[in-house]
């Protein structure tokens, strides 16, 4: 778990969050999770690897304001030799509400930009995934249609 407080430079004028900067927290986690688990970016880069993003997604359910603590709640997955997904949920500190939840799905690239397998010691802290949904590449995410998603839709579609 990593944690977080908004500075004023990461809020709108209102006060709140600006929305690119969970991107910026979810790769905060996704660091400090590699980097508990003994490795790190830059250790992955001296082996010639690298892990672009080459999908992204957040859900945006509470606004983040000026001088809120956040915890940015981190998990990864192996989809595939050469892919791996992080989950990531932010939870304001104070009260433990979900304001956000997401997932970025990384490619392992060697030096060339060709695809290569993720170094042993990667794969092996990641939990593999499994059944049909792996196969696609998709996984449960931290906010799922159990939790409201389902209404947000009817909600739309009636407009």
């Amino acid at each position: 778990m990593t944690r977080v407080r908004v500075r004023y430079a990461e809020t709108d004028q209102m006060g709140v969050v600006y929305y690119a900067n969970f991107f910026v927290w979810f790769e905060l986690g996704r660091t400090d999770l590699l980097r508990g688990a003994g490795s790190s970016y830059r250790d992955l880069e001296r082996q010639g690897c690298s892990l672009p993003v080459v999908e992204a997604r957040c859900e945006y359910r509470q606004p983040a304001r000026y001088d809120d603590e956040l915890d940015i709640r981190t998990t990864g997955a192996l989809l595939s030799p050469v892919r791996v997904r992080f989950d990531y949920q932010v939870v304001r500190a104070s009260d433990d509400v979900l304001l956000a939840g997401g997932h970025t799905v990384h490619a392992a690239l060697d030096a060339g930009g060709r695809p290569r397998r993720l170094p042993d010691h990667v794969s092996q802290l990641l939990v593999r995934t499994s059944g049909p949904a792996a196969a696609s590449g998709e996984t449960a995410g931290p906010i799922g249609p159990d939790e409201g998603a389902s209404d947000r839709l009817r909600t739309v579609r009636r407009r």
